[in-house]
């Protein structure tokens, strides 16, 4: 039974990586109701290849590359370990950014990519003295993006916001079963991906 609970929150924590989350929070944002969701499905497309690719696929190679390196590990158990991952993160962010600002497509899907950046730098300034929950803060800023764009846009995203509410509880649970975060490093990174994400798209 231990081990059935422990490969299933290894399987959550998988599933719901921080590098799948601004993918998720896309997929999201283009099904949510949401007046800028209208676009056709070859802009979806297109955008979603370039949050992929510069969100998931360019962060992965280079913790693969980093793996080479004897002195770091994948597994980032230090939170120094997640330094340089998330240095080159907000990097491929940055160009993902840059991609999208030269379509036409609506203003927040930038401000969203923007908002993740800050997050990264924040978790990485933070990461440099304690570990703090890169998962946490990823789905923690997801939900307070789709609350800020919901109370602006007075759209009822109830639905959407319970499904999140209750994936931030199974990651939460999950990285505290495996041992890798303690509840004060899974609390903390909720909270700053949360205020982050929250705070730039209900004011700006």
């Amino acid at each position: 039974m231990k081990n059935a609970i422990t490969l299933l929150a290894k399987g959550i924590s998988i599933i719901f990586h921080p590098l799948l989350i601004p993918s998720i929070g896309f997929l999201l944002l283009f099904y949510s109701g949401f007046y800028f969701s209208m676009m056709n499905w070859e802009v979806k497309r297109f955008v979603l290849l370039i949050v992929f690719f510069t969100t998931c696929i360019l962060p992965l190679l280079t913790i693969a590359f980093l793996s080479m390196n004897e002195r770091f590990s994948s597994e980032m158990e230090k939170s120094t370990d997640r330094v340089l991952p998330l240095m080159f993160s907000a990097i491929y962010y940055y160009i993902g950014y840059y991609l999208l600002g030269r379509l036409p497509i609506f203003p927040v899907y930038k401000v969203f990519l923007i908002s993740t950046i800050l997050v990264i730098i924040l978790l990485m300034v933070v990461s440099l003295r304690w570990k703090i929950s890169n998962h946490m803060a990823s789905i923690g800023g997801l939900t307070g993006a789709l609350i800020a764009l919901s109370l602006r846009l007075q759209i009822n995203t109830s639905y959407i916001l319970a499904l999140v509410f209750l994936i931030a509880g199974l990651v939460g649970t999950s990285r505290l079963i495996l041992k890798k975060h303690n509840p004060l490093q899974i609390y903390a990174g909720y909270a700053l991906g949360f205020l982050v994400m929250f705070l730039i798209l209900m004011f700006i």
